[in-house]
């Protein structure tokens, strides 16, 4: 069978953009996916992208497009980044600015329009080059699916992945004609959302096979609590929804080839090295007490209202704490006031990659407290890197993170704590059980030593991805 052509399509990706685990995806899934496919990457070549050190060079393909009466242009580039073909849309709103979404009160209140331009120009760049597949990823895609169907002239098939259905890029109905879209799709049926218009509604409506990235998401988001609205809409379409678990990049996070680590390790005695020198760095002491890290960003989402009604109760049990992230002012103002008065807590603010990898080597239990999480990628380098994650019970951390009281040796599943309810009790509880874990060090060993040795790359997962494509190009052609 030869192998699909496909365009794989995203606002981030790593090491060119990140705002999140949406780029960390878009960078490891097309690798995985590669072998098997003919496959190029297009996201917008925003102005801070490092053109240089990428080697990114223009194309040669200039082209307008046209949208509710004002013409736009697009310029395409490209490179060769580790073996895998990008392309960069570049049109000056879209692009030419400092951040890849911002606030409106950052005059952001026009990304609307900007991910219609990159809608718009992915489809003129269909017309152009044939591909089997499109795959669309998250709310900035959304509108392929439907300009694809009502052109008619492409024979792409599409698969839209939602990766966080929180985000839906909702926005205000009269931007219709602006973004270029007919208001007969401008129905319940469609893309029209308590009045608004609704991106993701428009990839899930109109796109050929619906994903989502875990399979205990997928059907979470069918019920009111996870379905952000949608569930309804969701449920109606549910015979095209597939759950596939993401994996992590096996090279990115390998800790025997971790360049960011004081001592790559592939055993406990290499973890332990790295423990004492990231303590000494960030002036903790105490390396036979268990590190508790956190490492995200501060949001409802990830649960920070239970890690900082939790971390003063914490704090004077025998263990040492590390959080690195950034996001909302009231969450870092929370975490200061109590790692203010703990000697035990270190805080570091803002996005640090080598930082975070240091934190993983170094660290005895993650905490991960998401009130949903439709994948999640830190329990799994978690485990990989040899500690223990404590996780609410939800989407993704379902899917990956089996009970430690549970432990099997035979299992390919890896181990942890999780909680069933998202409540300060439960969670502080979960920190107990791991505390007690701890004390019985070689119990606690064996089960770091089995996640050590778990897969948690992309290869199954790209396996899925890639019956997925020949079962909707199959579809195709016998319909």
């Amino acid at each position: 069978m030869s192998k699909p052509r496909v365009l794989f399509a995203a606002s981030e990706v790593y090491p060119f953009a990140k705002s999140g685990g949406l780029a960390d995806v878009a960078h490891s899934l097309p690798r995985a996916l590669n072998t098997d496919c003919d496959l190029h990457v297009i996201m917008p070549l925003y102005q801070f992208v490092d053109r240089e050190r990428f080697a990114i060079v223009a194309l040669g393909e200039h082209f307008d497009v046209a949208i509710g009466g004002v013409v736009y242009p697009v310029e395409l580039y490209g490179c060769v980044y580790e073996g895998l073909d990008y392309r960069f849309i570049y049109s000056p709103l879209l692009c030419d600015r400092d951040f890849l979404y911002g606030p409106p009160e950052r005059g952001y209140d026009d990304n609307a329009l900007r991910f219609a331009i990159f809608n718009h120009a992915i489809l003129a760049l269909l017309k152009k080059h044939t591909y089997d597949i499109s795959h669309l990823n998250d709310w900035q895609c959304g509108l392929v699916p439907l300009l694809i169907k009502d052109d008619q002239t492409i024979r792409t098939k599409t698969l839209f992945t939602i990766h966080n259905l929180a985000y839906q890029g909702a926005f205000n109905s009269s931007i219709l004609n602006e973004i270029g879209i007919d208001a007969k799709h401008f129905t319940m049926d469609a893309i029209e959302f308590y009045g608004e218009v609704s991106f993701m509604k428009a990839g899930i409506a109109y796109a050929d096979a619906v994903t989502t990235v875990s399979p205990t998401y997928a059907k979470e988001i069918l019920t009111a609590e996870f379905g952000c609205g949608l569930e309804g809409f969701l449920e109606h379409h549910k015979n095209k929804l597939t759950g596939i678990i993401n994996g992590i990049d096996a090279e990115h996070f390998s800790p025997s080839e971790d360049k960011a680590l004081s001592v790559p390790y592939v055993d406990l005695r290499g973890k332990n090295s790295n423990k004492n020198a990231y303590l000494k760095e960030v002036g903790l002491s105490g390396v036979k007490k268990p590190l508790f890290i956190f490492v995200g960003r501060f949001t409802w989402q990830k649960g920070m209202e239970l890690l900082t009604e939790v971390l003063g109760k914490m704090a004077p049990k025998a263990c040492n704490i590390a959080i690195l992230g950034e996001g909302e002012e009231k969450y870092h103002d929370a975490l200061k006031r109590v790692a203010d008065k703990e000697s035990n807590i270190h805080l570091a603010f803002g996005y640090d990659e080598s930082l975070s990898h240091r934190m993983y080597a170094a660290a005895d239990f993650l905490l991960m407290p998401s009130l949903f999480e439709p994948c999640g990628l830190n329990q799994m380098i978690a485990m990989q890197y040899g500690e223990l994650p404590v996780v609410h019970h939800v989407g993704g951390l379902a899917d990956t993170v089996c009970d430690y009281k549970e432990f099997n040796t035979k299992s390919a599943k890896g181990y942890g704590i999780p909680f069933n309810e998202p409540s300060p009790t439960a969670f502080l509880n979960a920190i107990d059980q791991a505390l007690a874990l701890y004390t019985n060090k070689a119990y606690y060993n064996k089960i770091v030593k089995h996640n050590m040795l778990c897969d948690f790359s992309w290869q199954e997962s790209a396996n899925s991805y890639r019956k997925l494509y020949d079962n909707i190009t199959q579809e195709s052609s016998h319909g």
